[in-house]
């Protein structure tokens, strides 16, 4: 089955950043262990700062992918245009966060993207990708 984990803003920072929100692994520790634990998956990862570059990611997975884990990251809080593209492609979409979104401050308890999503997964730290994936693997 063929996953794609989609990560926008700031989400080529982790380990790195803010420690104590988001901890002190980098995403390719993290994939790496999600592609040992999920084996059965064929896991591929994107990463981008910018909007545009992830809206195209997205319609190009349109058909490729079983489903896509997407932390938008600021954009989840402020993106009409990926609001747009979620409702526009076919694929199943998880929204993920690592931080508890409603523990932080008010802006971020509003989810523009999440009505476009089949679920939501937020505030379990890196484990919220396993969760995601989780859902995929009992399809």
């Amino acid at each position: 089955m063929k996953i794609l984990i989609i990560n926008g803003p700031n989400l080529n920072l982790l380990g790195k950043r803010e420690s104590s929100v988001y901890g002190n692994e980098s995403f390719d520790a993290i994939l790496f262990r999600l592609r040992n634990e999920f084996q059965d998956f064929e896991i591929d990862y994107f990463q981008s700062n910018i909007e545009g570059e992830l809206i195209d990611c997205l319609q190009k997975s349109d058909g490729l992918y079983k489903g896509i884990l997407l932390n938008a990251g600021g954009y989840t809080h402020t993106s009409v245009a990926l609001a747009d593209t979620l409702a526009a492609i076919r694929i199943p979409v998880i929204e993920i966060h690592m931080s508890n979104i409603f523990a932080r401050e008010d802006f971020r308890h509003v989810s523009l993207i999440g009505r476009h999503c089949i679920g939501s997964v937020s505030g379990f730290g890196p484990s919220s990708y396993a969760l995601g994936l989780r859902y995929f693997n009992m399809l």
